[in-house]
């Protein structure tokens, strides 16, 4: 079997872009791949046209390993967030082929499951006025859909530091969230990288008392010895990893063991299978996976494969179902989630298909996130069209 094309499709709304990748092959098989750029889509789609040319066509596309290898370092320089998500989107799309082909699912051909369900977390959910009572009443809708667990990042545009009004206002939200969910559900705090050591620990022990499961890049990711005085200073487990785009990266946070979960993002680190090595050396320094999944479906369902057959899986992250879930209907066999969890699929591949047409009815924009402009939790940029 050898690869005889790709073709990408763009499916857009105003504040985030997924493209999506069909792989074709001489004996009629196709798979498909997906990723999420934040602003690089049509750089994306340049690349992955030079890298048919130079990489993909005539390959074959159970040689995984070896196409891969070939995209990442066979044009020399080193490759960063658009080359790796193009790695992504054309691998993933590989191991659906590979699956339909032998007609197993992807998490079979990544040694078997270990589990029968994942648990999924909602994000996205928040895309509201921003006050205390529309987030308890946001949040216990996520409550009524069966989740489980929730994610928010209530710090406004806080960067480096947040005063203490702020620190208050953002108490307050947080407070109200825990209050519509209850002690049992888990509450994941995200910082996108906001802030500095010292604001990072002081809020952290400022929202200590309502439970958080982890405290979600608390500091800019390229100092990782800030990373390391946070975790020095707090109880709550850390998680980081969704903007380092190459496993070999992730070596000197292992070393430190300063944060608990890692958080790859299976379509820009290179892959499912990227993505389960970098598992596998996790789970050797005892350290949990918990991919950043801000795509649709096709990329929620290769991050599954992963979590079906990795023993440190704790959790996946879903928007789908509260951030502009229409898109839904684009990929056909969608994974859902039911009473929190997402389960066990046996279906060949990925297990999902996409709906060309219905992509079509989704035009690519110019989407527009940006975490530092006030309303951007409401996911409705200024200039989106």
């Amino acid at each position: 079997m050898r690869i005889t094309g790709i073709s990408t499709h763009v499916v857009g709304t105003p504040w985030r872009n997924l493209t999506y990748v069909l792989v074709h092959t001489d004996e009629g098989i196709t798979g498909v791949g997906e990723t999420r750029m934040l602003g690089h889509t049509d750089a994306l789609i340049g690349y992955l046209k030079e890298a048919e040319a130079n990489h993909i066509l005539g390959s074959d596309p159970f040689a995984v390993e070896d196409l891969t290898r070939r995209m990442k370092y066979g044009d020399y320089g080193r490759a960063g967030e658009i080359v790796m998500s193009g790695i992504a989107i054309v691998e993933m799309a590989c191991w659906d082929i590979k699956g339909k082909a032998l007609g197993v699912p992807v998490w079979q051909l990544l040694g078997g499951k270990v589990t029968d369900k994942v648990k999924a977390y909602a994000n996205g959910w928040y895309t509201t006025e921003r006050t205390p009572e529309a987030y308890h009443k946001a949040a216990q809708g996520v409550m009524e859909r069966g989740y489980k667990a929730l994610k928010i990042d209530p710090f406004g545009t806080g960067h480096f530091e947040l005063d203490h009004q702020q620190t208050l206002y953002a108490v307050s939200l947080i407070e109200a969230v825990r209050d519509a969910i209850g002690p049992d559900a888990e509450l994941m705090l995200e910082m996108h990288g906001r802030f500095s050591p010292s604001t990072a620990v002081r809020l952290a022990h400022e929202l200590a008392p309502f439970k958080p499961a982890w405290l979600e890049e608390p500091c800019p990711p390229e100092n990782l010895k800030a990373l390391e005085k946070v975790a020095a200073k707090v109880d709550i487990p850390l998680a980081t990893g969704e903007r380092i785009h190459d496993r070999i990266e992730f070596r000197e946070l292992f070393e430190s063991q300063a944060v608990d979960i890692i958080q790859p993002d299976v379509g820009h680190i290179g892959g499912i299978w990227e993505t389960r090595k970098l598992a596998a050396t996790a789970e050797a320094h005892y350290m949990l996976v918990a991919p950043h999944n801000v795509g649709g479906p096709v990329l929620t369902a290769a991050s599954l494969q992963v979590g079906f057959s990795s023993p440190n899986f704790k959790i996946l992250e879903h928007f789908n179902d509260f951030a502009d879930s229409e898109i839904k209907k684009v990929v056909k066999g969608a994974p859902e989630v039911v009473d929190g969890y997402f389960h066990l699929s046996d279906a060949p591949g990925l297990g999902v298909e996409l709906d060309v047409d219905a992509a079509a009815e989704f035009p690519q924009q110019q989407a527009r996130f940006d975490l530092w402009a006030d309303g951007w939790e409401q996911r409705k940029p200024k200039g989106g069209k």
